[in-house]
């Protein structure tokens, strides 16, 4: 690529890199506030909130740019992405609502973490030739 459609070198890595840590803490954020405010389970909150807690493991991969946290946290997202259909087809509102922003919040992570990788290894490629 030129100068023109690329200013800066590695923008494209590093949105994809934001992307997915935003994403991310978005994931953490809902998961927290739907089972304890916004829609839980049971009145008062639910223990089903410990879902979060997988979600902070890698964030610090992610921030440190490690390239195996990007491979595993696009598979283990799925585990979430199915979490959030269920309940979308099951749940009334506001659950169903959070649900949906819950499967929006996964396939972004997982095209940002897809995308990360792919532009990495592209870059690399590229610097070895």
């Amino acid at each position: 690529m030129n100068s023109a459609t690329n200013p800066l070198p590695g923008s494209d890595v590093a949105a994809t890199r934001w992307l997915a840590v935003g994403s991310l803490l978005g994931l953490i954020v809902l998961s927290v506030a739907w089972e304890l405010w916004l829609a839980p389970l049971r009145p008062g909150g639910s223990w089903l909130v410990l879902k979060a807690l997988p979600l902070c493991i890698p964030l610090a991969g992610l921030l440190k740019r490690r390239m195996y946290t990007y491979r595993w946290v696009s598979l283990v997202v799925w585990l979430y992405f199915t979490e959030g259909v269920v309940r979308a087809w099951s749940d009334t509102a506001p659950g169903r609502w959070l649900a949906l922003v819950e499967i929006a919040l996964c396939l972004l992570l997982f095209v940002a973490c897809a995308l990360h990788v792919r532009l990495r290894q592209k870059a690399a490629k590229a610097a070895m030739a």
